[in-house]
């Protein structure tokens, strides 16, 4: 086997391994080092080398030695060590001297020959900016004369003035392709074809992806000075998976990452449109007061306002179609993640929508407490008081009562309480001559209080003893939630605040690929303390919003 045919493997890989590489680090290195951190301000200079069909473009605008601090657990250098030891291509000496402040990589085609009969064969593109020309072309002939000496056939051709070089490897073996274009960059390619066509997109302004209306509205929003940005042509990468999406609201999506506040990351996403839309409610000005019955043990916590518009909302629209582009459907992605609610509704014969969302339209917070005894953790939702609270919760009544379930009064800590509650026997063994006796047993299946100016149901007894008990412990006061939503622009429609630490092993139940996901991006998940996600902006055209990771320092 040709110890070179899985460079340009290595190499994809490695450009996307370095982002993850760069998340689980830029923050740590931050605090010693900020002037050298910030990412180019005029944005990727390879797109002009990228097709305005292209589906994706990520870069990373910043050069990967910047981030040599992370070498205090040898990421960096395993990284650059698996890239490179198969191709006899020793980094330092060979490519160091000329790497410059952008790594891009783009799928740039579907099926490079176009040829449906063959299959489909994406074509990659990787372009690494040159600080010196002749010491990267130095590089390109190196590295093609190893692959010579290890059994390669070369392919050298001249294509409007620039030198292309390719090999013709056997069909089990990965073909590359490389070049030097002018002053700025080193492309390679799995394709001359490829190649040929980057040229082209050049000499061709209006075929390349800065000539895209689409890529020129994403890029006003990039937030400037980002270390990481991505770019993705939302119906080409629906038709790249095979999708028909139902409804297609959003056409592209920009992504950026930067530092924020020396205390973890913001990568900020802009979805956009060329329809008018419309927010799901008023934005906020500050976080609901319902959060401050949400106890600081909590690994999940949703918040916002008004939720009876919230399936037909444009949020609502995305959500289906992010889902159905990532997984092929929409289905049952929400409920795994909120598996407890979405158990009450079976359990119940509720519609949540329909029987509970319908009439909230103030305030609200929900939370799940994670229980390491039990596989389900235990739940909270809290309603501010609005028109049709009152009856919603005498609905609710009605169905539990519908369902069998009996509507009692407690008291704990002075505090009138409702409980949904269930008659059930139990049997033992006895000394008496009949053998058996019963018992009966009460089980609670949900309670309800009244506080303030809120509704607030919980899932059990504990949960409900330790919001009435624990009031100066509530999430709202956390320093770790603090700074997380310090972190998230205001105005904004709520918070989506997941605390790793607590919650990372009902995840992994709950999404099993998510174990998959935390060996590729080790680095990170490493170092991840909690991640926020918020959604803000004003532009009737756009859906703007961020996700805080807030990490160990």
């Amino acid at each position: 086997m040709n110890r070179q045919r899985s460079f340009i493997g290595f190499i994809v890989a490695g450009a996307i391994a370095l982002l993850v590489i760069a998340i689980a680090g830029f923050y740590w290195f931050f605090a010693k080092s900020p002037a050298n951190l910030i990412g180019s301000s005029s944005g990727p200079g390879a797109a002009i080398f990228v097709s305005k069909l292209s589906p994706a473009m990520v870069s990373l605008l910043t050069n990967p030695d910047r981030l040599q601090a992370l070498d205090r657990e040898e990421e960096l250098s395993k990284l650059k060590t698996s890239l490179f030891a198969k191709s006899g291509i020793d980094y330092k000496q060979d490519i160091q001297p000329w790497l410059g402040d952008e790594i891009t990589l783009a799928i740039t085609t579907l099926d490079i020959d176009r040829d449906p009969e063959n299959g489909q064969q994406p074509g990659y593109l990787l372009a690494l900016a040159t600080k010196q020309p002749e010491k990267s072309r130095e590089f390109v002939e190196l590295l093609f004369s190893k692959r010579a000496l290890a059994g390669a056939t070369l392919a050298v051709e001249q294509y409007k003035g620039v030198k292309l070089i390719s090999d013709n490897s056997q069909p089990e073996q990965d073909l590359l392709a490389g070049a030097v274009v002018g002053e700025g960059f080193v492309l390679f390619a799995n394709d001359p074809k490829v190649l040929r066509d980057a040229i082209n997109n050049v000499q061709a302004p209006d075929l390349n992806l800065t000539s895209s209306p689409e890529y020129q509205k994403a890029t006003k929003e990039r937030l400037k000075g980002g270390l990481a940005v991505a770019f993705l042509n939302l119906p080409i990468v629906a038709k790249w998976q095979g999708l028909e999406l139902p409804e297609q609201l959003y056409n592209s999506q920009i992504i950026s990452l930067v530092l924020k506040n020396s205390k973890g990351l913001l990568a900020e996403t802009t979805f956009l449109t060329s329809s008018e839309i419309v927010p799901p409610s008023a934005p906020l000005s500050k976080p609901v007061g319902a959060l401050q019955y949400v106890p600081a043990s909590a690994g999940l916590a949703i918040s916002g306002s008004n939720l009876s518009n919230l399936g037909d909302s444009d949020l609502a629209k995305l959500w289906k179609q992010a889902t159905a582009t990532i997984y092929g459907s929409g289905e049952d992605v929400v409920s795994r993640l909120a598996k407890p609610l979405a158990d009450v509704q079976k359990r119940w014969g509720i519609n949540l929508p329909e029987d509970i969302f319908s009439w909230v339209q103030g305030e609200y917070a929900i939370g799940l407490l994670p229980d390491q005894e039990q596989t389900n953790p235990h739940w909270i939702f809290v309603v501010e008081k609005s028109e049709g609270v009152e009856k919603g919760v005498a609905r609710l009544d009605a169905i539990a009562s519908s369902n069998g379930l009996s509507i009692n009064p407690l008291t704990i800590d002075k505090q009138k309480i409702s409980a949904w509650t269930e008659l059930t026997t139990a049997t033992k063994k006895s000394d008496v001559k009949e053998g058996t006796s019963f018992s009966i047993e009460t089980k609670v299946l949900g309670l309800h209080t009244n506080l303030g100016n809120y509704e607030i149901f919980t899932s059990d007894l504990e949960t409900m003893d330790e919001i009435l008990t624990s009031k100066d412990n509530s999430l709202i006061d956390n320093p770790n939630f603090k700074d997380s939503i310090a972190a998230i622009p205001l105005p904004n429609q709520g918070y989506v605040y997941l605390d790793w630490t607590k919650s990372q092993n009902l995840l992994e139940r709950q999404v099993p690929i998510l174990k998959l996901v935390e060996v590729l991006g080790k680095p990170f998940f490493n170092n991840l303390r909690s991640l926020t996600v918020s959604s803000y902006g004003t532009d009737t055209r756009s859906l703007k919003g961020g996700v805080f990771f807030k990490l160990h320092k």
